[in-house]
């Protein structure tokens, strides 16, 4: 990169136009920029790096100063800030312009109107001497240039524009400070994310394994619980992140498991063996019960033999008791004949007494009447007594109206107490009323506070869901910027092409333009041209002649060419427009989180409507309540109202059920009702018509008893009895009969199966044998029965857990074999991870990955640094890299001077002032170079080295610009900017800033003019 010319126009401290013509400069190799101080020589390095960057170097650049801060204070309203640099770079010359943003005078009225910064950048054709528009974006010419220069702003500013204070401090600094310098020149961040891939590769493998070792743990666990206490085996010597781990749980559940197989052996034999045993003592528990059973059936034969032999004489009782009931059976209808009359007589004479006791327990319904007087008597009286009855109408209906008084005067009561526990319960409700009150509107307060939470967050929705939608957008606009880009490009090389093709036909034809004029020459007629009448000579149309046609056809090519241009150009600025709009709608967050955040403004919203769901219940619960403590008003009102009206009609029922109770008291006589009366009278009717009918049925039935006692007399006589009592005696009812005919069939039962029992050659046998102990034989059958039962659970449990084991030992096999490759996996990704990060055994020096890149680096920087330093120090210095452990046992970045007089390295720290800057600017010179061949080889033909030179003595200085002037064999100029002014007498071409009221103007002394 050579820089050839810089115009700068009311900027910084230059209130006018000013150029500087740095080929002039750059004609002596060294120049030098000097000037007082605040004239403005960094102003000049400013502008160089505003030119190609669009912003100026380190704390200069503020965020939104570009344009004001830029301005020169000095400057007209009217004349607007301008920075124009001509360079070559990559072998093509190129001229740069930038506008800051600039707020002018208003044409019309007053105030200023803001115009918005503007770029161009054209490139100059060695063909056709004219310079080529390029482009006009900031983005565009940006990367264009960092492309070309194949350096950032930062590594220009570090390399081209040299800041030896900051070299100083690069050469003291502690190797955190230069790993931040060098890892900012070099872009070393791509190792440290490799470091930080990993890292996080390791720890994401290490959960992997950690989760599988877990889980195989847990398996181990399992079948730990499934062995339970019959297999008794060590634990696992072994923890999670431990490569033997698996083989240990396999080891573990293969004897887990062969164990527990013996165990299943040895309690399936137990099993079998205690089911032999069941069998024997069931078969001798059947044999001890069948003799029981036997001699039992025998004794109890004997016991019923010897209970029939105690029962004979009540066997011939009954047999002769039988008999005299088959005689007395012929006597059996007199008798019944008999029995009917006596107790219809008797049932009459009850039935008399009973009527003429009931007579004589209510004297005062016979009056005069004699309580044994004959039915015809006591038929009259029961006659007179219905005629009384007949009369109580009347006071039927006054008794009924007496009842409803005295029901009215209850409802008043009932009525009373209502009002007076309606009145309780109002006083009680409206007394907490005003409590209520207040919680049911703190309800609605807190509903409404959230509904208005909810249109607060429905306000935000809205736009953060626009800013989402316009990041996405934004992001889709960026792909078409990229495309049209590309268009707009292609547009621009076509018409650049079209524009060629028709300058080059147009010239053809220019150079032709004689053929076509002699083709309208006649004899005679005078030229167009010279005004002569002989035309000896005329030209000739060559074969590549070009008419106006084919000219027109090329510039029509053309113009279609550039209106494409024009349409991809505009299209490419709606695009840009759009993406400006989008971006400024969208800001800085990404689309991901915009939608995060829309995401969380829903929930948020979402749960603010839900609180404010419960704003109408309750209000309406709300106003629920203040109905209901309307209502309790008006009902406590009404309830007083009711009260006094009761107090009345509660008089006037009171006067008419004193005039019933008197009329009522004369008719009812001692009864309590007029019912009550009636019911007496009815009953007396019925009493003296009863005692009436019971007497005639007393004489009816005497008559009928006299003939049956005949009757028996002549029957008992005729079946052989003495008197009809002995027949009567001697009768048996059915069920008599029946019983001592079933003692009879049973005695003849018994006596048969007693005989048969003791007949029988089983049971005798039986007998004679001892007696038989079934408890002992079912005690042991049970007990058998019992180990058969705990021995099968025993062999069920161990069958089960060796099931479970296999499965448990399947899984944990699995898992082993799945978890190999992953930990394989993650033993490569750690060692990798530990040498790149300097935690690695491998890793002698404990250096990151970053480090030993920036190391490396630094190890070219020192050794390009030291050939001009030893120049610098008459061979005395050499700038050495160190990588010797630092803090935390890591390598760092050191660098060290080897002094030769001495043969000792020592710490750049120790240099004095003078030895610290021209090493500082050794340092500086040979990463230049080191970051310049790291660009790709750009050259860089113009550097500059900011202040510094006043701490050398007279012959370091001359070392230091010897080594300065020796640069210009790479065909470099070096431009040193000082105040120092020794410096003027040994650098012969000059660039002087001069300052003054209305601003600095630039002056170049001793440099070539052409």
């Amino acid at each position: 990169m050579r820089l050839h010319t810089l115009r700068v126009t009311a900027f910084g401290p230059f209130g006018g136009a000013q150029e500087i013509d740095f080929d002039a400069l750059s004609s002596a190799g060294l120049f030098l920029l000097h000037g007082p101080t605040g004239a403005g020589k960094t102003s000049v390095l400013d502008a160089v790096c505003y030119a190609l960057y669009g912003s100026v170097p380190g704390a200069r650049q503020t965020g939104s100063g570009q344009g004001q801060n830029l301005r020169s204070d000095h400057a007209e309203p009217g004349v607007r800030t301008e920075v124009a640099l001509e360079l070559t770079v990559a072998g093509r010359r190129l001229e740069l312009t930038r506008q800051p943003p600039f707020a002018r005078p208003k044409k019309r009225g007053t105030g200023f109107t803001t115009e918005k910064a503007q770029s161009w950048l054209r490139e100059h054709d060695a063909v056709t001497g004219e310079w080529k528009d390029l482009s006009r974006s900031h983005q565009e010419i940006g990367e264009e240039i960092t492309q070309l220069l194949g350096m950032s702003k930062d590594q220009f500013c570090q390399v081209v524009l040299l800041p030896q204070g900051d070299f100083a401090r690069f050469l003291r600094a502690d190797a955190e400070a230069r790993g931040k310098l060098l890892g900012r020149l070099f872009d070393t961040h791509r190792f440290a994310a490799v470091e930080q891939r990993l890292a996080d590769d390791r720890r994401g493998a290490q959960r992997q394994v950690e989760a599988g070792d877990a889980e195989l743990l847990a398996d181990a666990h399992r079948m730990q619980q499934a062995a339970g206490g019959i297999v008794e085996l060590p634990p696992v010597d072994a923890a999670p992140g431990d490569p033997g781990l698996a083989d240990a749980v396999l080891a573990w559940a293969a004897t887990a498991r062969s164990t527990a197989r013996e165990h299943y052996t040895h309690t399936h034999l137990a099993l079998h063996a205690a089911e032999s045993a069941r069998a024997a003592a069931q078969r001798a528990l059947v044999e001890a019960t069948e003799t029981e059973r036997l001699q039992r059936r025998h004794a109890e034969a004997e016991a019923r033999a010897a209970a029939l032999a105690d029962r004979a004489d009540e066997h011939r009782a009954v047999e002769r008791r039988m008999e005299r009931a088959r005689k007395a059976e012929a006597v059996a209808p007199a008798l019944s004949l008999r029995e009917a009359a006596e107790g219809e007589h008797r049932a009459a004479l009850v039935r008399e007494e009973r009527a003429r006791a009931a007579l004589r327990a209510e004297p005062e319904s016979v009056g005069a009447l004699d309580t044994a007087a004959p039915p015809d008597a006591l038929t009259d009286a029961a006659r007179r007594v219905a005629l009384e009855l007949g009369g109580l109408a009347s006071a039927r209906r006054a008794e009924r109206r007496l009842a409803e008084v005295a029901q009215e005067r209850a409802g008043l009561d009932r009525e009373e107490r209502a009002d007076t526990d309606l009145l309780h319960e109002a006083e009680a409700w409206l007394a907490a009323w005003d409590t209520r009150r207040a919680a049911l509107q703190s309800r609605v307060d807190d509903a409404q506070e959230a509904a208005t939470r909810a249109e607060h967050l429905a306000g935000q929705l809205e736009p953060a869901r626009r800013q989402a939608r316009a990041a996405v957008e934004r992001d889709r606009l960026a792909a078409r910027a990229e495309e049209a880009a590309a268009v707009m490009l292609a547009a621009r090389e076509e018409a650049a092409a079209a524009h060629e093709h028709w300058l080059g036909l147009k010239e053809q034809r220019l150079r032709d333009v004689a053929a076509e004029l002699a083709e309208g020459l006649v004899d005679g007629a005078p030229c167009t041209v010279c005004g002569a009448t002989e035309h000896p000579a005329p030209m000739r149309k060559s074969e590549q002649h070009v008419d106006r046609a084919a000219e027109e056809r090329a510039l029509t090519a053309y113009r279609t060419a550039e209106a494409r241009r024009g349409d991809t150009e505009r299209a490419l600025g709606s695009v840009r427009e759009e993406l400006a709009a989008a971006k400024a709608a969208a800001g800085d967050g990404s689309a991901e989180e915009l939608a995060a955040a829309v995401r969380d403004l829903e929930a948020r919203h979402a749960e603010a409507r839900t609180a404010a769901s419960g704003l109408h219940a309750a209000r309406e619960t709300l106003a629920r309540a203040e109905n209901e403590h309307g209502r309790r008003l008006t009902d406590r009102q009404e309830a007083a109202t009711r009260t006094a009206a009761r107090a009345s009609t509660r008089e006037s029922l009171e006067r008419e059920q004193a005039a019933l109770a008197e009329e009522l008291e004369e008719v009812r006589g001692g009864a309590v009702t007029v019912e009550e009366r009636a019911a007496q009278l009815e009953r007396h009717a019925h009493l003296l018509t009863e005692a009436a009918d019971a007497a005639r049925a007393v004489e009816s039935t005497a008559t009928r008893l006299k003939d049956a006692d005949a009757r028996l007399a002549d029957a008992a006589f005729r079946a052989g009895f003495d008197t009809p009592q002995d027949a009567a005696a001697a009768l048996v009812d059915d069920a008599e009969h029946r019983e001592l005919q079933r003692r009879l069939d049973a005695w003849q039962s018994e006596q048969a199966a007693v005989r048969a029992i003791l007949a029988e050659e089983e049971t005798v046998t039986a007998s004679r044998a001892p007696a038989a102990d079934v408890p002992a034989a079912r005690a042991a059958a049970e007990a058998a029965d019992a180990r058969v039962r705990a021995a099968g659970s025993a062999r069920d449990a161990a069958a089960r857990r060796c099931d479970e084991l296999d499965r448990l030992s399947r899984r944990a096999a699995t898992e082993a074999r799945r978890l190999g490759p992953l930990r394989a996996t993650y033993n490569r990704i750690a060692r990798l991870a530990s040498l790149a990060a300097g935690t690695s055994a491998d890793n002698e020096r404990k250096m990151r990955l970053e480090s030993y890149v920036l190391a490396a680096r630094l190890e070219q920087v020192a050794a390009a640094a030291t050939a001009r330093l030893r120049r610098m120090s008459s061979g005395r210095y050499t700038l050495v890299h160190s990588d010797s452990l630092t803090g935390r046992g890591r390598s760092g970045l050191g660098l060290h001077v080897v002094d030769a007089w001495t043969g000792r390295e020592r710490d750049t720290a120790t240099l004095s002032g003078g030895e610290t800057f021209f090493a500082s600017l050794a340092l500086a010179l040979g990463l230049a170079d080191v970051v310049t061949d790291e660009a790709g080889g750009v050259r860089l033909d113009t550097l500059f080295i900011d202040e510094g030179f006043g701490s050398l003595d007279d012959q370091t200085l001359d070392e230091v610009l010897d080594v300065l002037d020796a640069l210009r064999e790479r065909d470099r100029s070096v431009g040193i900017v000082s105040h120092v002014g020794d410096l003027r007498r040994r650098v012969h071409a000059q660039l002087e800033i001069v300052k003054g009221r209305s601003g600095s103007v630039v002056r170049q002394h001793g440099a070539r003019v052409d």
